[in-house]
């Protein structure tokens, strides 16, 4: 079974800055999928913020494995229902995959419940990635450090919460660090943050980043059976307790009186 997924992108840039649509003529959405269907696992398609419901409706999100993230001119433009759509869909057990300027989108700050602000400069600079978690599945392959020639400099204070694992850390030319590849879980979801891909450097163009993204994908893929209603409470009756109990003292609720949110 291959793991199907969406790589999911703003295109806007694509279409309005020519140096973004001389790197990737087809959009940047498109190259990412490409650089993931070279992985045999992995069957990747489209979807972009113009397309009817941005491209994630419920029955394509339902048939989703993992959903991978690129935004950065358009945040307020992505609809907040279909935001809330996927963030039940990854707290059901969908992977997410978050790019670059994703960070200010939307649907990480719903899933992280924080600012997720940080400092950053575009000015070419050179940027080293060093593998902070050796042996992990999304470093697979790639090396203790690799350097992309040209990239936006993110650097920290990164206000995110705590992550589980820290497994990529960036040094930029100017003197700055920063956190560039962190995962969570929120539910049953998988998900990573991965830095670098400013639109007007071919940073997904490179090997290891491709690497990366494809290692990414396999890890962030939960096989085990979408929770359908990961919001749901449900109140359990005295007669379905699993051991026999009398119920006593008074009571808020009602026999089958939904409980408040």
């Amino acid at each position: 079974m291959s793991i199907k997924t969406i790589v999911w992108g703003e295109n806007v840039h694509d279409q309005e800055n020519q140096v973004v649509a001389d790197l990737y003529p087809k959009g940047m959405h498109t190259c990412i999928a490409a650089g993931l269907n070279l992985d045999e696992n992995i069957e990747a398609s489209t979807a972009v913020l113009q397309d009817p419901e941005h491209g994630l409706s419920q029955e394509r999100l339902d048939k989703t494995d993992v959903l991978l993230w690129w935004g950065h001119a358009a945040h307020g433009d992505v609809s907040d229902e279909v935001v809330e759509r996927v963030a039940n869909a990854v707290l059901g057990g969908m992977g997410l995959i978050v790019l670059h300027s994703g960070h200010f989108s939307k649907i990480f700050k719903r899933l992280m419940g924080t600012p997720c602000n940080l400092t950053w400069r575009e000015a070419g600079e050179r940027e080293r990635l060093w593998v902070a978690s050796r042996n992990h599945p999304i470093v697979k392959g790639i090396p203790d450090h690799f350097e992309l020639e040209f990239e936006e400099m993110y650097g920290e204070p990164f206000g995110i919460p705590e992550p589980l694992e820290t497994v990529l850390i960036s040094w930029f030319q100017g003197g700055e660090v920063f956190r560039s590849g962190v995962t969570y879980k929120r539910g049953a979801g998988n998900v990573f943050y991965f830095r670098p891909g400013h639109e007007t450097y071919p940073t997904y163009h490179d090997d290891n980043v491709k690497t990366i993204l494809k290692n990414a994908v396999n890890w962030a893929y939960n096989e085990q059976p979408r929770i359908l209603d990961p919001n749901d409470a449900p109140n359990v009756p005295v007669t379905e307790a699993l051991e026999p109990i009398v119920e006593r003292g008074p009571k808020l609720h009602a026999d089958g009186e939904a409980g408040f949110k």
